[in-house]
C-alpha cells in the first residue's frame, strides 16, 4: 500500500481536512531531507533567481528550504489556515508569495515557470487535470519535480507489527495483516507512465533517499492526527485508536518510537519540441 494513492472516491474529502488544524500540521509534520534538494539543484535546476510554482504548499516545509536557496516562488495552497501559516513562516522572503487557490482552477500566470513543485500534494491534485496544467505552466525544458514519502519498513519494527492490532480494533477499513513494505519494494512506475501518457514530459528521472526519526508518544500522537485517514475517522474510534497507540508506545516501547521514511523525489522536463 502506497502513502501517496488515496482513494479516488475520497480524494477531495480527504485532501480538506489538512487545513482543520494548520498549526498542528506545521508542529508536528516533519521537513524532507537537505538531500532532496541538493537533487533539486542538480536535477531540477533550482537555485538562486529560479521561478517556482509551487502546488500545495501547505505550511511551506519546502517553500521555506527554497526560498534560502534564493528561489521566486509564487505557492499555491487551498486551505485558508495553511496559507496563512505559511505567510507568516515565509515573511522574511520578498520573492515568496502564497496564494489561497485550489491549483485545479487557478488561472496561470502569462509568464512561465523553470519549476513547477508538488511536496506531499500532488496525488491530491485531480489526475484529469494536473500534468497537463503543470506543463502548461512551465516554460519549453522546464521541470516538473514531485516529492512524495512513504513510512517503509525499518525503525522500530516490532512496533509497526504490533501496532496493527490498535487500527483492525478502531478502524475497520484497515486491510488485516498490514505491515511497511520493503524500500525496495515501493513502485512508483505509475507516475513514470502517467507523464508519459500526458505526451508532454520527457522520461522521469527518479531520486531516493530513506531516512529515520524518531518519536516520544506525544510526538507520535500529534504526527498521527495530522494525517487524513486519522483525522476521517469518527471522532470516537479517532481517540480509541490514539490511547491504544499511546499505550503500546509507553508500556512496550519506554515512550519512543523510530519511523523510517522513504523520500522520493521524480523530476521530468517539458519536452520542447511539443510545445
Amino acid at each position: 500500500m502506497r502513502d501517496d494513492t488515496p482513494d479516488e472516491t475520497r480524494r477531495v474529502h480527504l485532501s480538506r481536512t489538512f487545513d482543520e488544524d494548520a498549526e498542528l500540521y506545521d508542529r508536528a509534520r516533519p521537513g524532507y531531507p537537505p538531500e532532496v534538494f541538493d537533487d533539486l539543484t542538480q536535477v531540477a535546476g533550482v537555485g538562486p533567481g529560479c521561478r517556482v510554482l509551487e502546488v500545495g504548499a501547505g505550511t511551506g516545509k519546502a517553500t521555506l528550504p527554497l526560498a534560502e536557496l534564493g528561489c521566486r516562488i509564487t505557492a499555491v495552497e487551498l486551505g485558508a489556515g495553511m496559507a496563512a501559516v505559511a505567510r507568516r513562516n515565509l515573511a522574511g522572503f520578498e520573492a515568496v508569495e502564497i496564494v489561497t487557490a485550489d491549483f485545479e482552477t487557478w488561472p496561470l500566470p502569462q509568464e512561465p515557470f523553470d519549476v513547477v513543485l508538488a511536496a506531499s500534494a500532488f496525488h491530491w491534485i485531480d489526475p484529469a487535470v494536473r500534468m497537463t496544467k503543470a506543463a502548461d505552466a512551465l516554460r519549453p525544458g522546464g521541470a516538473l519535480a514531485v516529492v512524495a514519502t512513504q513510512h517503509v519498513a525499518g525503525g522500530s519494527e516490532e512496533f509497526f507489527v504490533e501496532v496493527q492490532g490498535c487500527y483492525e480494533r478502531f478502524d475497520p477499513a484497515t486491510p488485516p495483516g498490514l505491515r511497511p513494505p520493503a524500500a525496495d519494494d515501493v513502485d512508483t512506475s505509475d507516475h513514470a507512465d502517467e507523464a508519459a501518457r500526458s505526451g508532454r514530459f520527457d522520461p522521469v528521472v527518479f531520486r531516493r533517499h530513506e531516512w529515520n526519526l524518531t518519536y516520544t508518544t506525544a510526538e507520535y500522537l500529534e504526527v498521527l492526527q495530522t494525517y487524513s485517514g486519522h483525522r476521517a475517522l469518527p471522532s470516537e474510534a479517532r481517540e480509541g485508536l490514539l490511547e491504544c497507540i499511546a499505550g503500546l508506545i509507553d508500556t512496550r516501547y519506554g515512550g519512543r518510537i523510530t519511523k523510517r521514511y522513504l523520500t522520493e523525489l521524480r523530476v521530468s522536463r517539458t519536452a520542447p519540441a511539443l510545445r
